[in-house]
């Protein structure tokens, strides 16, 4: 019987890991904003977090209209968008520079200051 070493097996996860994460970047794109810092929250509208995020992701939406885009996916409603976006919790907030690049990924609630923080970081200022 062959034995696998640890190393080997952790470079096995990392791949299976990273292309989880990876999704298919040509259909993620679709859903950002083209020459706009975009903002996507995955989550679903029964799910308590998302529900508590629901609010403040709608005052963003006002606050950087014209500035950013914050666009919110239901992953029970859309499951290919999660596999694209390769979503492992909900809420998933994932923040794209004007180029679609991803610049920041958080899993989890995540409050308006945190979110205003990391669009200020990406030269993003409020109206």
């Amino acid at each position: 019987m062959k034995r696998i070493s640890l190393a080997g097996l952790i470079i096995a996860a990392s791949f299976v890991l990273i292309s989880c994460q990876a999704g298919n970047a040509q259909d993620t794109k679709k859903y950002l904003s083209p020459g706009m810092v975009t903002l996507v929250d995955l989550g679903a509208d029964k799910c308590i977090p998302c529900k508590m995020m629901k609010p403040i992701l709608e005052a963003l939406k006002v606050q950087y209209q014209g500035k950013a885009a914050v666009v919110f996916i239901d992953v029970w409603e859309n499951q290919a968008a999660a596999k694209d976006f390769g979503v492992r919790v909900i809420p998933t907030q994932i923040f794209f520079d004007a180029a679609g690049q991803e610049v920041h990924r958080h899993e989890g609630f995540l409050d308006k200051k945190s979110i205003e923080d990391q669009l200020a970081k990406m030269g993003v200022k409020a109206r």
